[in-house]
This record gives C-alpha cells, structure tokens and sequence, in this order.
C-alpha cells in the first residue's frame, strides 16, 4: 500500500514540477525570449555582404544584448565591417529627438563620419528616397520601431522604401519587430480620396500587423502602383505571437514616453484633428486631454502645456486646460470613441471643435458627422463592420506569425 501511494506521490511531484516549469518558460517567453530580425545578422550577412548599403532607421534600430543593454544597429555592423554608406532618417529624426513636425535638415552623423538624409525636411517629399540619394547603394535595410497604427508615418516612410526599392531594382532588407498594438484590429478603413501622408493604405487605424508583414501586404496587394514590387527580405522575428504583451524597451518617438501613451495612441490621437489637446507639451502626452473649452464641473483634472523637447510649440501653450486624466485607466483592446464623444459633448467652442485634419486622420467624412450627429459608440462601430471584415480577409493572407 505504501509503495502504491510513494508511486502516486513521486508522480505527482514530477507533475507539478513540469508544470511549474512549463508556466515559468511561458512567462519568459512572454517577457524576455522575443529576439528582433535586427538581431538574428546571420539570417541577412550573405545579402550585405560586401555591398553598399544603405539604412533606413532611428534610434530604435538596435541589437539587443543579454544584459538588457543594447547597441546600434550601425554601430554593430561596421564593427564586423559591413559597409554603410547613407542613413535615411524618418520623422524625429535619426536620434529619435526632434519634436514633430519639425524641419530636419541632411546631416553627417558625427560618431561614424556617415552621410544622414532627412526624410522629412522642407526640401522634399516627406518620406520619399531620392533616386540621386541612391546612385552608391547596393542594398537598403529597414529597421523602425512601429506603433501598429495607420497615422503613425513609420508606414509611409516604407512605402516611399519600397517604392524607391522597385524603382531602382535595389534590394530591401525589413528587420521585423513587435507590433504592441497588435492584439487587435479596429477603426474606420481609410477613403483613397483622402489619402495623405499620415495614411497611404485601405487600411483601418489599427490593422494589427507587425511592419514585416505590413511590408509583404504592400508588395501583395500592387500598393506600390505602376505594377512596382520590390524585392523583399522580411527577417522574422523568434517566438513571437500576437498574445504576447511586448513592451517597448526604447520609447518609439518623443511623445510616446510609455506603455500606456502607445495603447492610448489610437484613441487619443483623434484629438489632433480637433481644438483639444492630449498633452503635448507636458510630460503625459498621450496619457490626458483637454482644453480651455470643455466644461471644468464634468472635466476636473487641469493642466497647462509649455514647450519642450517634444513639442516646441504645443497647442493651448500656457492656457489652462481641463479634461481627463485617463494614465490608471485600463489598457485598451479597442479603440476608444467616448473621449473625442465626451470631449465634443463637453465642449462651449462646437463649432470650431474639428479641423480640417481631422478627415486626414480619420480617413474618412462620416465619423465627424456621426459625432456631430450624436450618434452612439456602438452605431458607429457597426457602420465600420463590412470595410472592416474585408479588410481582415486581406489581411489574413500576410500573416507570418499566426497566433
């Protein structure tokens, strides 16, 4: 009997202890054992081996090393003397500390003596390569970290890439990363007539894709126009799925300094077509919204904006402002219409709340309307639904990472 019970017990142990490590593997995975294409060289040293290349990034184009440090991506391919011969610099820059908006100009990157080319400057079209730029370039590699939502222009940047990529017969190399927004998909699909800059794609604000694979949709669905494709390399991430809540380890831009402004991003951004403000100039940007006009007995939290290193100019600069404080709120797995709805509803200056960026964003007429018309959240939602479906059908058809 004892024997039988020692048997019982012994089984149990080895049960509990696989399961113990079975759940402390899942929590590494979840947090640490992500590796980024930009990591995994041996997977893209035969492509720029012994070429002329030419990089496309900022300053989240980096190596990860075990000591959660990190370096950069160029400073770790010219210590195994790769040869880099431009960098193409995105909006903020290519240190990732120039407020939005603002006019950046060609520059030589002082640490390595490497020409930078500003892809947003007043000289050209923002996010456009060009060609003259590429005359010395064998091989152009991509590696920004994306926020996953159609108005943050890191996407249009890739597609001026890949555009120059066709139209030079220049390899592209796309280091993928994670996507944080990626547990879901949501939005209005933008209208082609009101294409821009801050969106390209017939795509809805949250589409749920990491940049590789976002890069293989445009190269799929002929986004590129005059029957363009670029010759594409997309360097997948490892044990990646979209159920993992990855982190940003290094903020993506100046006004996305945390978690929670990156998942409140595609909510509050709606408020840049608008007369309220969401905190430019403070040090919770993307995290809080108001305005002088919204009434202070329903929108008690206050604050005042003044320029700084993410904004030099920031809407309601010096005015106090009231509105909410939304940095406790639960994380989003959608996008968020009660804030610009309240806002509105709120509001003494309605017929001056919306600007005309606001389509731009939005990609579309009719939300301005809707919220005009006071239509409900959920109405709204059901009028996006059968873009929405379709464009999920697409979508399906890129996914590298099934999960």
């Amino acid at each position: 009997m004892f024997k039988i019970q020692n048997q019982y017990y012994l089984f149990f142990l080895f049960y509990l202890t696989v399961l113990l490590c079975s759940c402390q593997n899942s929590l590494l995975d979840s947090k640490t054992n992500v590796i980024v294409g930009a990591n995994q060289i041996y997977k893209y040293e035969r492509l720029i081996k012994n070429k002329n290349i030419g990089i496309i990034g900022n300053h989240t184009s980096v190596i990860f090393k075990e000591n959660n440090s990190y370096t950069h991506l160029i400073d770790s391919l010219l210590s195994l003397n790769f040869k880099i011969k431009k960098i193409f610099a995105p909006e903020h820059g290519f240190r990732g500390s120039e407020p939005n908006g603002a006019d950046i100009k060609d520059e030589v990157d002082i640490k390595t003596g490497i020409e930078i080319i500003s892809l947003h400057g007043k000289n050209r079209d923002y996010g456009k390569i060009d060609d003259n730029d590429l005359s010395n370039i064998d091989i152009l590699i991509f590696d920004i970290q994306d926020v996953g939502v159609r108005f943050y222009t890191h996407i249009s940047v890739l597609h001026y890439a890949m555009e120059a990529s066709a139209r030079n017969s220049i390899p592209l190399i796309v280091l993928d990363r994670p996507n944080p927004n990626a547990h879901y998909i949501d939005g209005p699909v933008l209208n082609l007539k009101n294409k821009s800059f801050v969106g390209m794609h017939e795509v809805p604000i949250v589409y749920g894709l990491t940049i590789g694979e976002y890069a293989t949709m445009i190269n799929g669905e002929g986004w590129l126009g005059n029957n363009y494709k670029s010759e594409l390399y997309i360097i997948e991430l490892k044990n990646y799925d979209r159920s993992i809540v990855y982190n940003l380890p290094i903020k993506p831009s100046p006004n996305l300094p945390n978690k929670k402004s990156i998942n409140l991003y595609p909510s509050l951004c709606l408020f840049e077509g608008t007369n309220v403000s969401i905190g430019r100039g403070t040090n919770m940007q993307f995290q809080i919204y108001g305005s002088p006009y919204l009434d202070k007995n329903l929108n008690t939290f206050s604050f005042k904006p003044f320029p700084n290193p993410g904004s030099k100019n920031p809407k309601h600069k010096g005015t106090l402002c009231f509105g909410k404080n939304l940095k406790n709120n639960e994380n989003l797995n959608e996008i968020d219409l009660s804030f610009i709805i309240n806002a509105f509803n709120d509001s003494d200056k309605k017929n001056s709340f919306f600007n005309n960026y606001f389509i731009k964003l939005v990609g579309t007429e009719n939300l301005k309307n809707q919220i005009i018309n006071n239509i409900s959240q959920n109405d709204i939602k059901r009028s996006w639904e059968t873009k929405l479906n379709k464009f999920k059908l697409v979508r399906e058809k890129y996914l590298i990472y099934k999960n």
